[in-house]
């Protein structure tokens, strides 16, 4: 048989293809097919010149997409016929190193099952070594310091090669060829324990910190984007002790599980409620902590998530992690150390002044962190996993915008849960979560990663987005920078970013409901129903407003809105105040007693009716203790839904709050009703709305929507009304998800 000419061609791949391992893979498949060529990085994308037989060109073109590294995520951008190459080898040749609009920066990474096997064999030179990893895992994110991705661009940059470690490092057929963060127990960082003005280094500093675990002391172990306060979770008084000394009373604290059995689940499932899709999250490379159930029979302490079924678990994802649950045996406690707020902390030197008071030991590394990166968060909710706070593993997280924009802008997001985007051309950058914007750490954070993400993606914006509320730090910041600022409303950003994320061009009905933002009308917005798209959008319906006395205050005294719900109606509500009197006295005349349609604050007050909280330790308290009381049968109240002059449709709670001071039907049925009733009023909105302006679907967002049984509810009942309805996924619903929500409005209106 006669053998085909040979050609050469040319291929340009873009997308997630550096820092996975991605011209070691090639340069392995060029040899495969016997192909003669080269593969070079080039500004975020890979260039390959091959030459062969054509069919060994087609099936090694398939192949790249085919059989990519698991980290990977490319895409062919352009293939061409070019004349023959002068070469009898293919080779992988020195990366370009300017940056444009190609560039990709890569995640944080778990650790793979190869470097895995390789930590935990006794022959193997970096058996139980904390910083193993290969172009398959390690961290990225918070190590680059600047781009292209070369270890001389990270923070790895100070530990010298090893002989060993340079010749894996430069071999293109082994699986640590450039993987930047490559290192030995003879060349990489290493482990320090610190307790009681006592320092233990190197292999000792890992038995130290087990031994303290195993006391019962609480200890601050150094990850990959920041510390842990890690504990024995089966030890009450550690527990106890860590709430008391962090202030932190109620909120739910997470665990982190040992990986047990052939699917690493075995010790999760004797605790919690696993099925196969909970179990696969928990199992995905960016290694999540998922929210999950309580098993019956689970023996976990009551003091992790205090006054709910439900709690935060992950498996380890890191080397250090591994060793420590390899050598406990049991779930930790594993909780951002931070001040409550704030971003997770980094240094070494200050982690020890700041929670010094919280924990007895230290166990520092000493590879810098870049930037910090929290724990990303996720909850199944309608069936689907969705996001509840975007950290390391996935963030920074990119989204193709459906139109280029007009100049790079810059998004900053709202004042809690802050994350910032980057937007340039037709891609759109989120950064990990920051926090709340109340602290000067949160906001030192807060420019660093703005600065960071104009840096590595050498993109410089042209005008910044921010929330309309002046009075956000972020806001603020925006203000001062001297570049043009877009104003967007914060229901407009939720609305926006939910279009965005399923990038339907179609006319959607958007219930966007949370705790408060500032309204168009400068009240107080929580409860509306948005017509429209990105950048036209109307509000068409919303809840029956009501008076807030203390303003914010009621944010972290649900009493409040049980008593201006109580007021309102006519109703008498006994308050904690020290003068009740003069509290209703206050707010009937409006003092410091704004206006809103929060249905954040309708929970809230729905809690304290119940007696199921009057001052809440965390934000969301309220609505978490709610849904998690309610079980059952129960009928919906029918809420009246009346139209005002301007065509405006507004539900009417009053009915609700009635049935929420019936004392003599059961706590757990009337929590139900509740959401049962709001479920029900979302579908009456969404029906009388489409029978006079019609829309194509239905979205769900803002942070009331991390509330799975109210979600679920409303799902199902717009489904059988015939809706087609749309809730966030890759996006946070809560304010997480609106820096890219404020970008899709400028696009649209401004872009």
């Amino acid at each position: 048989m006669l053998k085909s000419m040979p050609e050469a061609r040319r291929w340009l791949l873009s997308g997630r293809v550096q820092g996975v391992g991605f011209r070691p893979f090639v340069y392995r498949l060029a040899q495969r097919f016997q192909l003669v060529g080269r593969v070079q990085n080039r500004s975020g994308q890979v260039l390959i010149e091959a030459e062969g037989e054509p069919e060994f060109l087609d099936a090694f073109a398939a192949m790249l997409l085919l059989e990519a590294p698991p980290l990977a995520s490319a895409q062919i951008v352009r293939v061409e016929k070019i004349a023959h190459l002068d070469m009898d080898h293919f080779e992988i040749v020195p990366s370009t190193v300017s940056l444009d609009s190609h560039t990709h920066l890569p995640p944080d990474y778990f650790m793979c099952a190869d470097c895995r096997r390789e930590m935990q064999t006794p022959q193997d030179r970096r058996y139980r070594y904390p910083f193993i990893n290969c172009t398959q895992c390690g961290p990225r994110y918070t190590l680059i310091t600047r781009l292209p991705y070369d270890r001389p661009n990270t923070t790895m940059a100070g530990f010298e090669l090893c002989p060993a470690c340079r010749a894996e490092y430069e071999n293109p057929r082994d699986r640590r060829f450039h993987a930047e963060p490559i290192a030995c127990p003879q060349c990489g960082p290493q482990l320090g324990f610190v307790a009681a003005g006592t320092r233990i280094d190197g292999a000792a500093a890992l038995d130290s910190c087990i031994s303290a675990l195993q006391r019962g002391d609480i200890v601050a172990v150094k990850g990959v984007g920041g510390y842990h306060l890690i504990c024995d979770a089966s030890n009450d008084e550690s527990i106890a002790r860590l709430r008391s000394a962090k202030q932190r009373p109620h909120k739910p604290l997470a665990l982190m599980f040992p990986w047990r059995g052939a699917d690493g689940c075995e010790l999760v499932s004797k605790e919690l409620e696993l099925d196969e899709q909970t179990q696969a999250l928990l199992c995905e490379p960016l290694r999540p902590i998922v929210l999950l159930r309580r098993r019956s029979d689970s023996a976990l302490s009551g003091l992790i998530a205090p006054g709910l079924q439900e709690v935060g678990a992950m498996l380890p994802y890191s080397p250090l992690h591994h060793l420590l649950l390899d050598s406990l045996d049991r779930p930790l406690i594993a909780t951002s150390a931070n001040v409550s707020g704030e971003p997770v902390l980094t240094g070494n030197a200050e982690v020890e002044v700041r929670l010094g008071h919280v924990a007895q030991g230290f166990l520092h590394h000493n590879r810098p962190i870049a930037r910090p990166a929290d724990d990303t968060v996720m909850r199944v909710i309608a069936g689907r996993p969705r996001l509840i706070r975007a950290g390391r593993g996935i963030a920074p997280l990119e989204l193709n915008l459906p139109r280029a924009l007009t100049r790079p802008l810059l998004a900053v997001g709202g004042h809690t849960k802050n994350t910032i985007a980057l937007g340039w051309g037709q891609r759109v950058v989120l950064s990990p979560h920051i926090g709340d914007l109340d602290a000067p750490r949160s906001q030192e954070i807060f420019e660093q990663v703005i600065a960071d993400l104009q840096t590595l993606y050498g993109v410089t914006p042209e005008a910044i987005v921010c929330d309309a509320h002046s009075q956000y730090a972020s806001s603020r910041w925006a203000k001062l920078q001297g570049l043009p600022l877009i104003r967007v409303q914060h229901h407009h950003a939720h609305a926006s970013a939910l279009a965005l994320e399923h990038k339907a061009e179609k006319t959607w009905l958007s219930f966007t409901w949370d705790g408060v933002g500032l309204g168009e009308d400068g009240s107080l917005w929580g409860g509306e129903t948005l017509h429209g798209r990105p950048g036209a959008w109307r509000r068409v319906a919303r809840m029956r407003p009501f008076k807030l006395p203390g303003g914010e205050r009621a944010a972290r005294e649900p009493w409040r809105a049980a008593a201006a719900l109580c007021w309102e109606i006519g109703r008498d509500r006994i308050s904690p105040a020290a003068d009740n009197t003069l509290l209703k006295s206050a707010w009937e005349r409006g003092l410091n007693s704004p206006s809103t349609t929060a249905v954040g604050r309708m929970f809230e007050g729905a809690a304290s009716l119940l007696g199921l909280l009057e001052q809440a330790s965390f934000e969301g308290q309220g609505g978490m203790y709610l849904e998690n009381t309610a079980k059952g049968n129960a009928e919906a109240i029918v809420l009246p839904v009346c139209e005002d002059a301007e065509g405006l449709l507004t539900a009417d709670w009053q009915p609700l709050v009635l049935a929420m001071l019936q004392a003599d039907v059961a706590v757990t049925t009337r929590a139900m009703q509740f959401h049962l009733s709001l479920a029900r009023t979302i579908v009456e909105q969404a029906q009388r709305i489409h029978a006079r302006t019609p829309f194509d679907v239905v979205g769900l967002t803002g942070g009331v929507f991390q509330n799975k049984l109210l979600a679920e509810l409303a799902v199902a009942q717009l489904s059988s009304a015939g809706f087609h309805v749309h809730l966030p996924e890759l996006l946070p619903c809560n304010d997480g998800g609106i820096a890219m929500g404020q970008l899709a409005e400028a696009l649209y209106s401004n872009g």
